[in-house]
């Protein structure tokens, strides 16, 4: 499914991450692909209050401590910079969809990075 929303479309998901030789490409591409899917999520199931919005946030913060391992077999980690980097392409999500009152904390909740 497109995304519709022209700010996410323009967006440079993750971009710190892939201007720094220490993220490997292959899996920062991954993280770019599960913030991606998170938007297709919300545009298809609309949510109509931050706390449904938390909801579909936490699979893809789940999915970003999936992700971790990667990070780790390719030499590398989900670290300080990349915490801050992903935490705050979470929130640009959460305000692109109209959920201003969103705590950038409870975004990602569920992470163990």
């Amino acid at each position: 499914m497109p995304i519709d929303n022209q700010r996410v479309t323009e967006y440079p998901f993750l971009h710190g991450l892939y201007a720094d030789e220490y993220f490997p490409d292959h899996v920062v591409d991954k993280g770019r692909a599960i913030l991606l899917r998170l938007c297709e999520r919300i545009e298809a199931e609309r949510p109509p209050d931050v706390t449904a919005l938390y909801a579909l946030t936490a699979a893809a913060t789940e999915e970003f401590n999936a992700l971790e391992a990667e990070f780790d077999a390719a030499g590398s980690e989900i670290e300080t910079v990349a915490r801050e980097e992903i935490g705050e392409d979470f929130w640009f999500v959460a305000q692109a969809y109209g959920f201003p009152e969103a705590d950038a904390e409870k975004l990602i909740a569920a992470r163990d990075w």
